[in-house]
């Protein structure tokens, strides 16, 4: 009997040390910030993974994710991943798809932003929202122009190519973010400064083409 009640106490020590565990404020946000990005390139993708890994045991969310481990929220992810999967790789319907999920992408991002960093205070929680949202937008959009180039592409294969491309770097950038926090970090800076000369880039050149087709 005493034996058994050590074990019991053991037990509700080890459920009491789970449920006081804290990720360290860093690795919080390196983590929300590759999240992020990953949900504006791939939302569904995003969050089935989260949910996966964490019923598989392989990474500890903070309490503020683990609504993405409920199965109800796993299952609807993967059927919806699914049908993303295919309609993303029909010509002129991607671009209709994407735009569309201007408005699923970037509040959802704000969303798992917040969540993860519920042990925040209110101002550093809101200001990790709004970094949240504004970074899955940077993705979405980089993605939503690159599509609007290659579609009008009289061969299929670079969108489907792209699209895959785009599916296994929201997988994987959300996994790598759950083992290595700082260096999914760091790709996404590096991402977003690419995304950012390359916009650049484009604008100058269009802004070129106008005035020479008015002089």
């Amino acid at each position: 009997m005493r034996r058994f009640f050590v074990k019991v106490g053991s037990r509700v020590n080890i459920l009491a040390m789970l449920h006081a565990f804290k990720l360290p404020a860093n690795e919080i946000a390196a983590l929300f910030v590759a999240i992020s990005f990953a949900a504006g390139l791939n939302v569904y993708a995003t969050v089935a993974t989260l949910g996966l890994l964490s019923h598989a045991h392989l990474i500890e969310l903070p309490p503020g994710l683990h609504v993405t481990a409920d199965w109800w929220v796993v299952a609807a992810s993967v059927a919806l991943f699914a049908i993303e999967f295919v309609v993303d790789k029909i010509p002129v319907i991607d671009l209709i798809w994407n735009a569309l999920h201007t408005f699923v992408r970037v509040p959802v991002a704000a969303l798992l932003a917040y969540g993860a960093t519920s042990q925040f205070s209110p101002g550093k929680q809101l200001l990790a929202t709004l970094i949240g949202g504004a970074i899955a937008l940077a993705a979405h959009g980089s993605k939503t122009a690159l599509r609007a180039v290659v579609t009008p592409s009289p061969e299929p294969v670079s969108n489907t190519v792209l699209s895959l491309g785009e599916d296994g770097l929201a997988i994987g950038l959300t996994w790598f973010a759950t083992a290595h926090p700082y260096s999914a970090a760091a790709l996404v800076v590096v991402f977003l400064t690419i995304t950012t000369v390359l916009f650049r880039k484009v604008v100058r050149a269009l802004g070129g083409m106008f005035r020479s087709e008015s002089t």
